[in-house]
């Protein structure tokens, strides 16, 4: 059942349960909030998800979920932690409409001259709208009887023990009335994404300045939704074309999402973004080099208005690095990493630290070191893939960031795996399971892949 229970209600509520560990907030209902959720209903007599935007019963992209609007993609190691925590979730995706495919032999990807070998792999992929995935998560999750969602409201600040050791809870708003509550928790958990207030909190807490990182890509795109014939050439494939870096900066995808609709995301690197006049935006498409974009765009019917999305920079927050962290507390999602979204990584990171947060909590790690468990462990995950989305990002010269050092020689290299990806099928099965996040960068530098991508840049 369905339950939106206002903040008012919460303190009394918890105290029909007997467990040493009562209650649990998580901030924040998006993809990463709703699997944290799922994860602390195991260890935590009840759950409350704060969410600052009004939640109805269906699909729906949120006014706080700006990206809601544009592509997804949901990794295939993403798909797996999905699956685990949510048996049968391929079947219920499929009775909404969503394509479960090869995620090899449905790709129809231009890149650096050449369109990636299409050959059946064995990996599932998803083709789904975000407020899809997230709705038929959100009925799962709300179907759990010690799972509560509070809506509309903002999560001002946190409470702490006197010697501001520990959170006790936070305080919370309603948009509507402008209420204030003081709710308490043995645990709070935040998943607010990338405007995420808690290292003002832990500052003003006493607990120092949050080490950050940047790099500045301004990524700016349009998406559109067009009508899908069942029966379109294209339409049991994804399609997307990647620029040639640095020469080239645009880039496009065209997603068969359910309801037989097509979303279509174009735009570029640094403010090479793409337009939102129609005669515009349909040049911008036709000169993308992968023909099946055009073809999607002026074949069939839109649907509804451009929806445009400017990101400036990817965003590192490492709390990993702070002295202290207080007890009861955790940062998890794009409140923690923040991500390109070009990539689609920011779900699938989001789920893995999920997964470690119940490893850690089955492991019974003592809650005094839970944080410093968490976050460091986390950057195993973490560093792998920001070291993906911004080495892609550097070989652009305007990016600006820390670069790590060799990374021109390494660039140099992934170049050259790209190019062979479209001649052999070995060296681009390995790069999927590398972008998937099921094998870590170190894959491609296997000397059986390494020799194949030589062999296939030698003059012939």
């Amino acid at each position: 059942m369905y339950i939106r229970v206002p903040a008012t209600e919460i303190a009394s509520m918890n105290t029909a349960y007997t467990s040493p560990k009562k209650h649990a907030i998580v901030a924040g209902g998006s993809l990463a909030g709703l699997l944290a959720a799922k994860v602390l209903s195991k260890h935590y007599s009840s759950v409350t998800i704060i969410e600052k935007d009004s939640v109805q019963r269906k699909p729906e992209a949120r006014k706080g979920q700006a990206q809601a609007y544009h592509l997804h993609a949901l990794l295939p190691a993403g798909l797996q932690v999905l699956s685990h925590y949510f048996p049968g979730f391929l079947d219920d995706l499929s009775s909404h409409g969503v394509k479960v495919l090869d995620f090899a032999s449905s790709m129809n990807w231009y890149c650096y001259g050449g369109f990636r070998k299409r050959f059946p792999i064995g990996i599932e992929v998803i083709i789904v709208s975000r407020a899809l995935l997230e709705h038929v998560v959100r009925e799962r999750i709300l179907a759990m009887p010690n799972i509560q969602l509070v809506d509309n409201t903002l999560v001002k600040q946190l409470t702490t023990t006197d010697d501001k050791q520990s959170i006790t809870g936070i305080v919370t708003e309603n948009k509507n009335t402008g209420q204030t509550n003081l709710v308490s928790a043995d645990f709070v958990m935040d998943t607010s994404g990338r405007g995420s207030r808690t290292a003002q909190w832990l500052k003003e807490l006493g607990y120092g300045e949050t080490p950050v990182s940047e790099v500045k890509v301004n990524v700016g795109y349009t998406t559109r939704i067009y009508t899908r014939d069942p029966g379109d050439a294209h339409g049991e494939s994804w399609i997307i074309s990647t620029p040639i870096a640095p020469g080239h900066k645009r880039f496009g995808a065209a997603f068969p999402i359910e309801n037989n609709r097509w979303m279509v995301t174009v735009g570029g690197w640094h403010n090479d973004h793409a337009p939102t006049l129609e005669t515009e935006y349909l040049e911008f498409v036709r000169g993308l080099p992968n023909p099946a974009l055009y073809d999607v765009v002026s074949t069939n019917k839109a649907v509804g208005d451009f929806i445009q999305y400017k990101f400036p920079f990817s965003l590192r927050r490492h709390y990993e690095k702070l002295r202290r962290f207080p007890v009861g507390f955790l940062v998890a999602g794009d409140a923690f990493s923040s991500f390109n979204p070009i990539y689609g990584q920011g779900m699938s990171s989001a789920a893995l630290q999920v997964e470690l947060l119940d490893k850690l909590l089955n492991e019974q790690v003592p809650d005094q070191d839970l944080a410093k468990t968490f976050f460091k462990r986390s950057t195993s995950i973490i560093d792998v893939i920001w070291s993906m989305a911004t080495g892609e990002d550097f070989r652009y010269p305007q990016t600006s960031g820390t670069r790590p050092p060799g990374i021109k020689l390494v660039n140099k290299y992934i170049e050259q795996v790209h190019k062979a990806t479209t001649k052999d099928e070995v060296v681009c099965g390995a790069f999927l399971k590398v972008i998937a996040l099921l094998k870590p960068p170190t894959h491609l530098f296997q000397p059986a892949i390494l020799w194949r991508v030589l062999r296939q840049g030698k003059p012939k």
